[in-house]
């Protein structure tokens, strides 16, 4: 479903500051399976049309949804590395939520490979993402400044932060989960929303409208490139990444593990390949 909306009054001149002319605002729920579906979509989005747009995650979601997908907790045992006067703060039902917007305080590549990496936890290792023990992990995995999280985890910044895209999504009437919000350099122009999981062709269509010109696709980079970058992909991703047939895939991937480079996992939503060079 596409339908046009304004632009927030809260970013409307952000997406000048990298000089490209579109911004997209990206709602993502890190609970959300369609999100983490849409996850590959992105990275072609970004790889191929990168240049002719920056983007910005924006959290949304119901928070007792979100609760209820945590699954229950153990808070005797979760609790007992924390100092006393933290744990009263641990089992928020948005602890997820408000993790990634302490991440991004490290910078805006630190949240995106935070909330892709704490996606994989949820969706690939089946890890509890309220839990603030993995919550840590996921930092850590990411090389984050461990210590500036945790403070950052109850900061006031953070939960402020967290109620900004609240607030977003809101004033763009996002109800719906995947979403995306295409904007063009002319502020007085609405964007087009876009809600659902599509094929990639629909977003680059998108992308061309806003544009008013057909945008030309940057080349993308050697598998082993991308992969370490991206070191959890499912084979149907990248061969949809690289326009090739998923076995033409596979039998790369095959290669690489040979090299001892990937490594092939199983997971609750079937089989991975991790990236295992370089320490990952």
């Amino acid at each position: 479903m596409v339908l046009n909306t304004k632009r927030s009054a809260k970013n409307t001149n952000s997406h000048y500051l990298d000089n490209k002319p579109m911004e997209i605002y990206l709602f993502v729920d890190p609970f959300c399976a369609e999100c983490w579906s849409l996850s590959p979509i992105i990275n072609k989005l970004q790889i191929e049309y990168g240049d002719y747009f920056t983007m910005k995650y924006v959290l949304c979601g119901n928070l007792a949804i979100w609760n209820q997908k945590g699954g229950k907790l153990d808070k005797k045992k979760n609790n007992q590395h924390l100092k006393k006067e933290d744990q009263q703060h641990c089992y928020t039902p948005h602890l997820a939520a408000i993790s990634i917007k302490a991440a991004e305080l490290q910078g805006k590549k630190a949240g995106i490979r935070f909330i892709r990496r704490l996606q994989e936890l949820l969706f690939v290792e089946n890890a509890d993402i309220t839990d603030i023990n993995v919550i840590q992990r996921c930092a850590q995995h990411v090389g984050l400044d461990l210590e500036e999280f945790i403070r950052d985890v109850y900061s006031q910044s953070s939960a402020k932060a967290f109620q900004c895209d609240l607030k977003i999504s809101s004033e763009m009437e996002v109800n719906e989960m995947p979403a995306m919000v295409f904007f063009n350099e002319n502020i007085e122009d609405e964007g087009l929303k876009i809600t659902g999981l599509y094929s990639y062709d629909i977003y680059v269509q998108l992308l061309t409208e806003m544009l008013e010109r057909f945008p030309k696709p940057a080349e993308k980079p050697p598998l082993e490139l991308f992969l370490s970058t991206n070191p959890i992909m499912a084979s149907k991703d990248l061969a949809m990444i690289y326009d090739v047939p998923v076995q033409q895939i596979e039998k790369q991937l095959k290669k690489l593990q040979l090299q001892q480079k990937v490594q092939k996992i199983q997971a609750k939503n079937g089989h991975f390949w991790k990236y295992t060079s370089g320490g990952l």
